[in-house]
């Protein structure tokens, strides 16, 4: 470590050219007020418009401000990830670019960490302008995971975080590709508290998160650190086999102790349809945890950098 910082910024860019200035701004004016050895480090990941081009006008003018570009969109995990390979902070800061997370709490995250927690993580107060669909999906993927999952994570946890030097080695460590990373710092341990704080609004763009890519983030989530799925099946399974063995005995009682005999085609379809659905369901459930496994042989590197300013 040629040069002992005492705080590292890392902010995933995605197409954000048009908050990039705003951001730096008031972040070079939060350092300076704290009195912080700095690094700000912008991770473009793939961005199609002038994102990197800002990173490196900014650079130019500050030496504080670092930058990697992917060559292609790798993905905000990743992003979270290359920053936090390549910071040098004692203690290290992750934020999103759409100044949605408020770099006025800093200052809380940095004087939790002051007195002893190795982790500060954030929770965002959902505000009246939050989507109705968001605050209920949200919900519900945050539930099961506390249902499910071997990790305790906080409802509304959020990519706004304060992680000691010691943690980002740890994390470093851990080069698993369906990178679930909310859920990889709770699973590390370590000592963890947590700030509220209420999300602003977006200054510029609009949000990365599709639909698709929130369902993906939510599989990521769940294969991760929960066998549950797999296990739902073979119970589920089980279940079938006994209701179609009590279905098979009633059907032979009928048939032998009593005049009726059991009749309908419809039945018979419904049945095979039925239970042909549930096998198709969760061979795709066997698969998504084959994908991950297959994923996680094949050995790529998580991130493919194609160009740097200031590193």
């Amino acid at each position: 470590m040629p040069e002992n910082l005492d705080l590292s910024i890392v902010i995933p860019v995605y197409n954000e050219a048009d908050n990039l200035e705003h951001l730096y701004q008031r972040l070079s004016k939060l350092a300076e007020l704290q009195s912080l050895k700095s690094e700000f480090i912008f991770v473009d990941d793939g961005s199609s418009d002038s994102s990197f081009k800002t990173i490196e006008r900014l650079a130019a003018i500050d030496p504080r401000v670092k930058g990697l570009s992917f060559s292609r969109n790798f993905g905000h995990m990743f992003a979270l990830t290359a920053g936090l390979d390549a910071s040098r902070g004692r203690a290290v800061i992750t934020l999103d670019a759409d100044l949605q997370h408020p770099p006025e709490v800093i200052p809380v995250l940095l004087q939790k960490w002051k007195h002893g927690a190795e982790i500060v993580n954030t929770l965002r107060i959902d505000s009246a302008g939050t989507a109705f669909f968001k605050r209920v999906t949200a919900g519900t993927f945050y539930r099961l995971m506390q249902r499910i999952a071997r990790i305790n994570l906080p409802q509304n946890a959020a990519d706004f975080r304060l992680l000691d030097r010691k943690v980002v080695e740890t994390l470093k460590t851990v080069r698993e590709r369906g990178r679930f990373l909310r859920g990889l710092i709770s699973w590390v341990g370590y000592k963890q508290e947590f700030v509220e704080y209420k999300a602003e609004k977006r200054l510029a763009g609009q949000t990365k998160y599709s639909l698709g890519k929130m369902i993906a983030f939510a599989l990521d989530g769940i294969t991760s650190f929960s066998a549950v799925p797999l296990r739902f099946a073979t119970y589920l399974g089980l279940l079938t086999a006994l209701i179609s063995f009590l279905y098979m005995i009633y059907a032979l009682y009928q048939h032998f102790f009593t005049s009726h005999t059991l009749e309908g085609w419809t039945s018979v379809m419904v049945t095979v349809l039925f239970i042909g659905g549930i096998q198709l369901i969760f061979l795709g459930v066997i698969g998504e945890y084959l994908s991950r496994v297959y994923e996680e042989t094949k050995q790529r590197p998580l991130y493919i950098i194609s160009r740097k300013v200031g590193l």
